[in-house]
């Protein structure tokens, strides 16, 4: 499998920012079937970095409520978020992964 299919996109929040610079760590959102082998080989392939170790996390999806107007009437409805699958990449000293603008620094 490419890393184009395993890959969805990189995940940019403020304690993943604070883990990339203190720990070298790194989050990406994967398809929910692939298991920690086939996101080494993505990674390794689409960043040419080292992977020293990956956790992976199954986020079930939340129910969500929402209200809407249509034509004067209110309308109720319900419904849930996709679960997803989240990959915390470990990277080997040495390597890192601007995703910002997609280039590797060694």
């Amino acid at each position: 499998m490419s890393y184009q299919k395993t890959i969805i996109r990189p995940l940019f929040t403020e304690k993943m920012s604070r883990l990339e610079e203190e720990e070298l760590k790194y989050a990406f959102q994967v398809m929910r079937g692939v298991n920690k082998i086939e996101i080494k080989r993505a990674i390794e392939e689409k960043f040419d970095v080292a992977v020293k170790k990956i956790a992976t996390m199954n986020r079930s999806g939340k129910d969500k409520q929402m209200t809407v107007r249509s034509g004067g009437r209110t309308i109720r409805t319900h419904g849930k978020r996709s679960s997803w699958k989240k990959a915390i990449i470990t990277l080997k000293e040495g390597h890192s992964i601007d995703l910002l603008r997609g280039e590797v620094a060694e």
